[in-house]
């Protein structure tokens, strides 16, 4: 992300934070199933969006037009491989050393045999990948998500996770910090930080169909944001208790503990469409159109 300024803050809480590293075990955070904010998350959804159609997308599909695959495959292994600092950082503010250890490795093989990154030796080698960010840390260690936040520009987040920009962005981020230390006389410095979102956002576009699709999109966005923010949070694995919570807030009144993310997703759809009903008629639904 683009340079920001120095946050005294940050300077003391990252150090904090690094002590906890001492503690066995953490104590991850439940979810927060509502959505407070929806008013001002739909607006800013809709600016995203806005955004994205007139600008970003467009953007997006000139250059995969005229980047060859095999190009463009090796700038998003550049680019996951530039950014393994920030979670191997992370991942020792977690107290999990030996994903530490692992993302180092990747990051030296790919940067020496991998030349600089553009080739991905490490996964061949069977060496995982265990990407992560200051929001799963601050998770990991029993802090409150905070409300559904969608930010202007970045997009999905929550008040907890909204701080890995500043954190990881700043403190983290090899191309942050490049940016930091050099001139910029014609802003040529944060070409690799434009390259980086236009690759982001290519690898998006097969995605766009299922957006087309909803109903709503904007409750699409944000809920499969959150499931796969608890999927990051609990390596995949997240207990069927604090996935039916998240759902519960959607009005599933499923207590199952055989856990069926289609049956949950159904369910949801089916709620949000008999409220858009509500909505339109301006009186409970009775069924009766």
């Amino acid at each position: 992300m683009p340079a920001l300024p120095r946050l005294a803050a940050l300077s003391r809480l990252v150090p904090a934070l690094a002590m906890l590293t001492l503690l066995a075990g953490c104590a991850i955070a439940p979810p927060r199933t509502d959505d407070p904010l929806e008013k001002f998350n739909r607006k800013s959804y809709a600016f995203n969006m806005a955004l994205d159609k007139h600008v970003l997308r467009p953007v997006a599909v000139g250059y995969t037009k005229v980047t060859p695959k095999p190009v463009q495959t090796s700038v998003s292994n550049f680019f996951t491989n530039i950014k393994l600092p920030i979670s191997i950082a992370n991942n020792l503010l977690q107290a999990r050393p030996s994903d530490a250890m692992t993302d180092t490795g990747r990051f030296l093989i790919n940067m020496t045999v991998g030349v600089a990154g553009f080739f991905d030796p490490a996964t061949k080698m069977q060496i995982p990948l265990k990407e992560t960010d200051f929001g799963i840390t601050l998770a990991r260690w029993g802090v409150p998500e905070g409300d559904y936040l969608m930010v202007p520009l970045l997009g999905p987040s929550t008040f907890r996770d909204v701080w890995q920009y500043p954190v990881d962005g700043y403190l983290f981020d090899p191309i942050s910090y490049f940016e930091r230390n050099h001139k910029i006389h014609w802003g040529q410095y944060y070409i690799p930080e434009a390259v980086y979102f236009i690759q982001m956002r290519a690898q998006l576009l097969d995605a766009d169909s299922f957006l087309q699709t909803a109903y709503d999109p904007y409750a699409f966005v944000r809920d499969a944001w959150r499931q796969n923010r608890l999927n990051k949070i609990y390596d995949g694995n997240p207990p069927a208790d604090v996935m039916l919570k998240l759902q519960q807030g959607q009005g599933s009144n499923n207590q199952n503990q055989n856990f069926d993310p289609a049956e949950l997703l159904k369910e949801q759809q089916q709620w949000e469409q008999k409220q858009k009903q509500q909505n339109n008629s301006g009186k409970p639904s009775s069924g009766n159109q």
